[in-house]
C-alpha cells in the first residue's frame, strides 16, 4: 500500500454495550454495520462503546480495523465457526478492508480515513472477550499465535467517515515495523533484547506497548498472558 494507492472501507461498524458470555459481562464487541456518515473524534467512532475502558477504547485505541482477507482462513481453520463468520464485526472491529493486512501495516503509518486522519498505535492484544465471542475457550490464543490481530489507530484530525470511503497511506515513519514484525516479537521471539531495545524506542507506538517492551528488557523475562488469555472462571 502506498500514498498513490486507496483502499476502500467494506464496512464500518459500532457497537452498544451488551451482555457478553453465560456470566453477562458488559462488552461493546457486537459490532453492527453503519451505512450513514458517522463522526470520527479522538474518542473514536460516534455511538461505539467499550465494557471495560481500562483495556479497551480511549485515545491509542480509538479505531480497531481488522482486515477481512483473514475470515476466509478462519473459516477453513475453523469451519464450526462459518455462522460468526458471515460477516465482518466477528472480531468487534469498527473497520473492514480488503488489501491492507499486519505484513503491509506499519506503527505509524499516517492515513486518511475518510476525512479524518488517523495514525496507527499498535496491534490488537486479543483477550478472552473472544473465546466468549466465538464460544471456544481457545480463540484468543489462537488469534495471538496466528498474529492475525488487527490493529488500532490514534486520531490525530477528527473527521468524518462511511462504508466506503477510501483510506490513503500518507506517509510511513516507520518502514521497519510492520504489525506483523511486532507480533513474532512479541509472541514468538519473545526474547529478542536488541529488537525489544529499538522497539521501545519508537515514538508512534503506543506507551503501553513501548512500556511493554521496557520490562521485558527489565526483567529478562516474558509477562504471564494467562489472565488476559484464559476465560475467567465462575
Amino acid at each position: 500500500m502506498s500514498g498513490a494507492v486507496e483502499i476502500g472501507i467494506l464496512a464500518l461498524l459500532t457497537g452498544t454495550l451488551r451482555p457478553l458470555g453465560a456470566r453477562g459481562v458488559p462488552s461493546g464487541i457486537d459490532k453492527q454495520p453503519v451505512h450513514g456518515v458517522l463522526q470520527l473524534g479522538c474518542e473514536g467512532l460516534a455511538g461505539d462503546a467499550q465494557g471495560d475502558r481500562r483495556h479497551h477504547g480511549g485515545p491509542e485505541k480509538a479505531v480497531h480495523h481488522y482486515p477481512f482477507e483473514h475470515y476466509a482462513a478462519w473459516g477453513a481453520e475453523q469451519p464450526e465457526l462459518a455462522d460468526r463468520l458471515a460477516r465482518a464485526g466477528a472480531f468487534g472491529e469498527n473497520v473492514s478492508t480488503l488489501g491492507m493486512t499486519e505484513e503491509t501495516v506499519c506503527i505509524g503509518d499516517i492515513l486518511r480515513l475518510g476525512s479524518a486522519l488517523v495514525q496507527v498505535s499498535q496491534g490488537r492484544q486479543p483477550c478472552w472477550r473472544l473465546n466468549e465471542r466465538f464460544g471456544w475457550r481457545g480463540m484468543a490464543a489462537r488469534v495471538q499465535a496466528t498474529g492475525c490481530t488487527g490493529w488500532y489507530y490514534r486520531v490525530i484530525e477528527e473527521g468524518t467517515v462511511r462504508a466506503g470511503d477510501g483510506i490513503t497511506l500518507l506517509d510511513r515513519p516507520q518502514p521497519d515495523w510492520t504489525l506483523a514484525a511486532i507480533a513474532r516479537l512479541f509472541y514468538r521471539d519473545t526474547l529478542d533484547l536488541d529488537r525489544l531495545d529499538a522497539l521501545s524506542r519508537v515514538e508512534e507506538l503506543s506507551s503501553s506497548w513501548r512500556d511493554l517492551a521496557r520490562r521485558r528488557l527489565e526483567k529478562r523475562a516474558v509477562e504471564d498472558w494467562s489472565r488476559r488469555l484464559e476465560t475467567p472462571e465462575g
